[in-house]
Formats: structure tokens, C-alpha cells, sequence
């Protein structure tokens, strides 16, 4: 395995030369989408460069250090900061909101806790010894990133979604000049408007929130690009093969700054999977019972809420298509459930969520599940499709599986994602309209599954899932821009 030359040498005790170890400061945003990425990058910098890492976290979903190597370091940030007026809930939620009290509010504890961290010795250990490099934040964390600039500490950002979505935003306040955003009617024809320079994205696509005010949003976007042109360089969880030009549109100097497509990062980082939420894998030994390509995956990510009336057409959906399929029925999925999350008995839960004669209608073709280990279910030669809510995550996971997707996006950048699978990779459709119903449900997965159109998504996306294997091998553009960013780490 290669790995980067090493700065400044010195000299320790009696003479002996030994290579100057470096560490890296990270602080990722405290939501599983934007978690897993990054400490994804910390294992690959780890094992790929020599790097110490010590992850500065919000209290609230913070990672499990045990799940980790000697050499990092985990410090919880924001003690006493109540984890309630930072998480965003319900189907209402104002993520945008929330990611702006986040920054208010953890910025003055991650200045202390990272002028300890600058203050540690340098030969102490494991609690101190590689003298900080640079610290590399999560794209929505501006007043961290703010923090470490004052303090002299250089910064990387770490983008968790696509560069297509980086592209939209910048055109974000051109868009709002324009007088289309935001949008004066909720007319159909009006948010269909194609915008110039977005192909293939539409004024809908934009609205990523239509419960947040236009206002948070300006301001949150306004964040995060200004995070991007002020730091030494973007991470992008990405690869060329699947958005060169978006990418060489970033490096054309959109931003200004140099940028570095590592992507996709869970295929190139030695670390397993960082779930907060405890997998179900008996699911595994029930796929395995599967024909190939025959069971169709649904799950809605971490974040994403249901109302009773949408996951009552979900379930009779899933029914109506006589198609084998595995459900990821989160706790907290269903807005204002009269079950507790922290409930022992899920099987309960589950019983109580579902409707009467569900289970009866799907028994022997159906599981459900309270989570499972995503990555290794769409691996699976048994799941010929994945219904999902296009978070980045799941969206790229898919791409590098082969899997193709049927869409149902709620916010941020899930609609961008949800038009490029369609209409650029071509590897899924959107399941569309105000309100979900059953027939419509039953349809779509027969279409994923079961016909001509449906085989050639699945047959783009493992074109697809080739070329990502081809980017992580030792001379792919992935490993080299992996090896550009070590390199970048060590002139610090």
C-alpha cells in the first residue's frame, strides 16, 4: 500500500532520526449521512498516509470510539448544550435551521476544546504526540471551520454530497436575483421551469426544504460555500467517471480552490460500517434464500419521516406487487408514533406500525426490519432494486453496486440526486406526485423489477458499478486523488 512521504524529520534523543508523525483534526456533522463519510476519509488517511486522527463530535449521535484503531482520538464537543436544539424532528423539520444553531452553538466549546488540542505536547503519547495538520469539516460546519482560522489551524472541507449539488448551490443566489427563487406559485408548469446552466435540473429541484423559510436557507447555503472558497481544498465523496463534468466545472474555478474526487470513500477506507442504529442481519440469511436480482430494498435513510397515511400506501404497495422485498421500517420513521423508539420489543412495533393484514398478505415474500447493514444488502445478488429516499449515501452506494433505483426524495439534495439518476446516469426513476398511492407503488416496483426498461437501468448501473471498482485501483483517479490529498496534508 502506498503511502506519502512524511515532513520534517527531527532528531529525538541520542541522535536518532525519526520520520515527524502528523495528525489530522476532523469534525463532522452529527447525522449518520454525514458521519459515515467522514470517518470513512479518517480510515483512509490512517491507512494510506501514517495519519493520527482525532475527531472533535456533538455530544448527541456521537461514534463509537471502540469501532476504531489506536491513533485516533475522539473529543465530544458542546457538554451540557441540550441535543434538542440541535436535532431537527418531525415531518416539518427545519433542517436548515437547524444546521445554523449548530454552528451558533457548538462554535465557543469547539474553541476550547481545540485550543486543548493545540496545546497538547508533542511526545505525549497517544493523548498527544503527531503535532495537528490541518482540520478537515464538514461543508455545513462554516463557524467550526471560522474557529479554526482564527486559531491559525489550516482548513480542508469535506463535501458529503454530490458535485452536482455543489453546483446548484453556487447558482443558488443568481437564481434568487432572478426573482425564481423562491418560487411565487406552487403551479405545476412554473416549478417545472428548466433552469439554464442546471441541465437537467428544474426550479423544483431547488426547493429544498418547503418548510423552511427562504431565509435560513439563503443563509445556510451562504455557509457552505463560503466554507468551500475559504479552506485549502474540497473532499469530494465522489468519482470522475460519474460526474466529470460537474467536477471539471468546480475545478474551472467555480470555487478557487484545488479538489479532491476520493470517492467513493467506503469503498477505498478499511472501515466498516459506522451505523448509529443496530443492523438486523438475520435479513442476510433470509436474501440468501432469494433468486438473483428478484427482492426489492426500501429504506428512507436516517432523517426522513412518514405521515400514517403514506406508510399505510407503502405497505398495501409492497403487498399489491407480489414481489419479494425487504423494508427498513426505522424507529421515529412515522411522524407522531404512539410507540417509543426506545421500545425493547420491535416486533411489537412493528405489529402496532403495520397495518391489519399485512403481514398475513406478504408472509414468506416480505421482511421487515427496524435497520440493516446497507452496504453489504445492496451487494447482495439477491436485490434487483433499492426504493429510496436519495440521500448521497444511499445513492452512490447503490451506483457502485449496480443496484437501480426507484426514487421518493423529501428535502436538501435528494431531488438533484433524484434527476440525475433519471435523467443523466439513467439508472432509476422518480416516484412522483403529492402523495404516495398503492397502485401507483405496485407499478413502479413491477417496472424496476420486472420489465425491458427496468433491465436496462439495472445493466446502466452495473456499467456504472465497473467503473467505480476501476477508480479505487491502485492507479485509478480515485487512489491518486486520495494520494494528492496525503500529499497536500503533509505541506501543512
Amino acid at each position: 500500500m502506498a503511502t506519502a512521504a512524511v515532513p520534517a524529520s527531527r532528531t529525538g534523543s541520542g541522535g536518532v532520526v525519526r520520520r515527524r508523525r502528523r495528525r489530522v483534526l476532523m469534525f463532522p456533522l452529527p447525522f449518520q449521512g454525514h458521519l459515515n463519510p467522514m470517518l470513512q476519509l479518517a480510515g483512509a488517511l490512517h491507512a494510506r498516509g501514517g495519519l493520527d486522527i482525532t475527531v472533535f463530535h456533538a455530544t448527541f449521535n456521537a461514534p463509537d470510539p471502540a469501532r476504531h484503531p489506536p491513533g485516533y482520538r475522539f473529543v465530544p464537543v458542546g457538554d451540557g448544550v441540550p441535543s434538542a436544539d440541535l436535532v431537527p424532528s418531525g415531518v416539518d423539520a427545519d433542517i436548515p435551521g437547524a444546521l445554523l444553531r449548530i454552528n451558533r452553538r457548538l462554535r465557543e466549546p469547539f474553541r476550547d476544546c481545540l485550543r486543548q488540542a493545540l496545546a497538547l505536547p508533542e511526545d505525549d503519547g497517544d493523548e498527544g504526540g503527531a503535532p495537528p495538520a490541518c482540520l478537515v469539516v464538514d461543508s455545513n460546519l462554516r463557524g467550526m471551520q471560522l474557529v479554526a482560522e482564527e486559531l491559525g489551524v489550516p482548513t480542508l472541507v469535506l463535501r458529503t454530497g454530490a458535485a452536482a449539488c455543489l453546483v446548484a448551490y453556487l447558482a443558488f443566489p443568481a437564481l434568487c436575483d432572478k426573482g425564481l427563487l423562491p418560487p411565487t406559485s406552487k403551479d405545476k408548469s412554473q416549478l417545472d421551469i428548466p433552469l439554464d446552466g442546471l441541465t437537467p435540473l428544474r426550479l423544483r429541484d431547488m426547493v429544498f426544504s418547503p418548510t423552511t423559510t427562504h431565509a435560513n436557507m439563503t443563509e445556510c447555503l451562504k455557509c457552505l460555500v463560503d466554507a468551500t472558497r475559504s479552506c485549502s481544498g474540497v473532499i469530494f465523496n465522489t468519482f470522475r467517471d460519474l460526474e466529470d463534468s460537474d467536477l471539471q466545472r468546480i475545478a474551472n474555478g467555480v470555487v478557487g480552490v484545488p479538489i479532491y474526487p476520493v470517492g467513493p470513500l467506503h469503498k477505498i477506507s478499511p472501515c466498516t460500517e459506522d451505523s448509529l442504529l443496530a443492523p438486523d442481519r438475520a435479513c442476510l440469511e433470509w436474501l440468501d434464500k432469494q433468486e438473483a436480482d428478484s427482492v426489492l430494498y426500501v429504506s428512507f435513510g436516517s432523517l426522513a419521516r412518514v405521515d400514517g397515511k403514506e406508510l399505510l400506501e407503502i405497505a398495501w404497495g409492497l403487498a399489491d406487487s407480489k414481489m419479494p422485498f425487504l423494508w427498513v421500517l426505522r424507529h421515529g420513521l412515522l411522524v407522531n408514533s404512539s410507540s417509543s423508539d426506545d421500545d425493547d420489543d420491535q416486533d411489537k412495533v412493528r405489529r402496532l406500525l403495520l397495518p391489519g393484514g399485512f403481514e398475513e398478505a406478504t408472509r414468506g415474500r416480505g421482511v421487515v426490519v427496524p435497520w440493516v447493514p446497507q452496504q453489504e444488502v445492496l451487494r447482495h445478488r439477491a436485490v434487483g432494486g433499492f426504493w429510496t429516499h436519495s440521500g448521497w449515501n444511499s445513492t452512490l452506494e447503490s451506483v457502485c453496486e449496480g443496484v437501480p433505483m426507484m426514487c421518493r426524495p423529501q428535502f436538501a439534495d435528494q431531488m438533484i440526486n433524484t434527476r440525475y439518476v433519471q435523467e443523466v446516469w439513467r439508472v432509476g426513476f422518480e416516484l412522483d406526485g403529492d402523495q404516495l398511492e398503492r397502485r401507483k407503488i405496485a407499478g413502479a416496483v413491477t417496472k424496476l423489477l420486472c420489465t425491458e426498461e427496468g433491465r436496462r437501468m439495472r445493466q446502466r448501473a452495473r456499467d456504472l458499478r465497473d467503473k467505480a471498482i476501476e477508480c479505487v485501483q491502485e492507479e485509478g483517479a480515485s487512489k491518486s486523488a486520495i494520494q494528492l490529498l496525503i500529499d497536500r496534508i503533509a505541506s501543512f
